[in-house]
């Protein structure tokens, strides 16, 4: 689990950082300190199948809504 973790953390605050132009330690700030990453650090929900872009899709939804159960991703409406 603990290089899964690396990964997503790794991918997320970079797409993190492309997006919205800020530092690197701030955007792995962010995520570490997200509902979305308590979801992924989760073992029982296996998130880790969503992939890094569905990840942050979570992750921006959660920024926008406050909750990243609000994703497409999650509701597959």
């Amino acid at each position: 689990m603990v290089y899964i973790l690396s990964f997503y953390n790794q991918k997320v605050s970079q797409m993190i950082v492309e997006k919205y132009d800020i530092a690197p330690l701030s955007a792995l700030r962010k995520f570490l300190f997200s509902e979305t990453y308590r979801m992924l650090s989760d073992e029982e929900l296996e998130m880790w199948e969503f992939g890094p872009l569905g990840i942050f899709d979570m992750w921006e939804v959660e920024q926008i809504t406050g909750n990243p159960r609000n994703s497409l991703y999650i509701r597959r409406d």
